[in-house]
């Protein structure tokens, strides 16, 4: 007779009939606390802000009563700037989680490897025509992002290459394409110029539900199959020769990896310009509350949410003047890289 074979003991198994799931313990109670505070902070951004409202007029407002235009100051501009916001940190961290794993460094983020940068300079050149100065084509983002994925493994030397070389050929990529980027503000008029700059710092200024739906429609599918990867993600964090005795097709899994992290970051970039230090941050803070036996992909995914609303939130209310929410994580990510460099090794994750 076969006995069953027992779960691993940081682990629980879900039966239904035939069905049966294993979810982590740690990872599964971590998860659970950072979608209950992610849900706290997209309703306490909403309740603050600029504006002559007080947080329990603000909390009548997004159920429907009060005046008309604290009903509107609350749905229509507050609410969905948050949950675009929500969804462009949460991109971003599910990419940078993807990105560390992929090159085993916690420092290969969408902003070193050229992909943010190349998600940015591609909507800047459609919108360098226009007198508006608006950012609105989003959907170029992912576009610029694969092109800038495309040329880093092309230079590198493609989906074999080792994790040291992709990244500094997409710093490279990086200089290059922020170069371009200064160029065509140099020959913008001062308005449009000024509006676009604001932008490629990281601005959530006027974006709403018409940007968050479909990024979150593509969150909602990206999300889910970077989960059925997970064993292979895993797998990716040994040394090849290790993988490869797995089992494991590493350029093929690289190459999975790599797309769905262009994507994701091409996604956020088209929503909030590129926010920096939220994909390196993200996945570091949700593998020290997973622990090291797991990829952190939901968590990263969440803490990333929750970062970018945090920043937005406290950009808004910090000065007199609106920030851009990127002022807010470069001030804060230049502490917290220092802390990564020098940090313990022993305490790595990736």
């Amino acid at each position: 007779m076969e006995h069953p074979v027992p779960p691993p003991p940081d682990s629980v198994v879900l039966r239904r009939g035939a069905l049966s799931v294993l979810l982590p313990r740690r990872a599964s109670l971590a998860a659970l606390g950072l979608g209950v505070l992610a849900a706290l902070a997209v309703v306490g951004s909403t309740l603050v802000g600029a504006g002559h409202l007080t947080p329990g007029q603000a909390l009548n407002a997004l159920f429907g009563e009060g005046g008309h235009n604290a009903v509107l100051l609350v749905q229509k501009f507050r609410l969905p700037r948050v949950v675009a916001g929500l969804l462009a940190g949460a991109a971003l961290g599910l990419a940078g989680c993807l990105t560390q794993t992929l090159s085993r460094n916690r420092l290969a983020t969408p902003d070193l490897l050229g992909v943010t940068d190349g998600a940015t300079v591609a909507i800047l050149v459609a919108v360098a025509g226009s007198t508006a100065g608006m950012i609105g084509d989003w959907w170029l983002g992912p576009v610029g992002a694969v092109v800038a994925g495309a040329l880093v493994m092309l230079a590198a030397g493609g989906a074999d290459s080792r994790g040291y070389r992709v990244l500094v050929v997409g710093l490279a990529l990086t200089a290059t394409v922020r170069a371009i980027t200064d160029l065509v503000l140099t020959q913008q008029g001062l308005h449009t110029a000024s509006a676009i700059f604001t932008w490629t710092i990281g601005s959530l200024n006027a974006r709403g539900y018409e940007i968050a739906v479909p990024v979150g429609v593509a969150l909602a599918v990206l999300l889910p199959l970077a989960v059925l990867a997970g064993r292979q993600l895993s797998v990716l964090r040994f040394d090849d020769d290790v993988a490869a005795t797995l089992g494991t097709d590493l350029r093929r899994a690289r190459m999975y990896v790599l797309a769905m992290a262009v994507l994701l970051a091409g996604l956020a970039v088209g929503v909030g310009g590129p926010i920096a230090f939220v994909a390196m941050a993200a996945p570091i803070v949700a593998g020290r509350l997973a622990g090291p036996a797991r990829v952190p992909l939901v968590g990263s995914a969440l803490v990333g949410g929750v970062l970018v609303v945090l920043a937005d939130t406290l950009a808004r209310i910090a000065t007199e003047h609106e920030l851009p929410v990127g002022v807010v994580t470069n001030v804060l990510g230049g502490p917290f890289l220092l802390w990564v460099l020098l940090s313990d090794k022993s305490n790595r994750r990736f």
